[in-house]
């Protein structure tokens, strides 16, 4: 089991911004929300760990929403 890790951990966190944008240049917002949608999923399975998973989720959703 692991913890998710919510410290800076990126090597290049503006390099990654940049492409995280690139990524939905030019993408409908239909079509934007599919690229994030398979990139969650890409991740998530590349993560596996339920536990972590669930915490990601948690946090993802704080203070936006109340929890369910």
């Amino acid at each position: 089991m692991g913890t998710l890790n919510t410290e800076p951990n990126l090597v290049a966190p503006d390099d990654f911004y940049d492409e995280l944008i690139g990524l939905h240049r030019g993408l409908t917002e239909g079509e934007s929300a599919l690229v994030n949608a398979k990139l969650i999923l890409l991740l998530a399975n590349h993560v596996g760990d339920p536990d972590v998973l669930r915490a990601a989720m948690a946090a993802a959703r704080e203070d936006v929403a109340p929890a369910r």
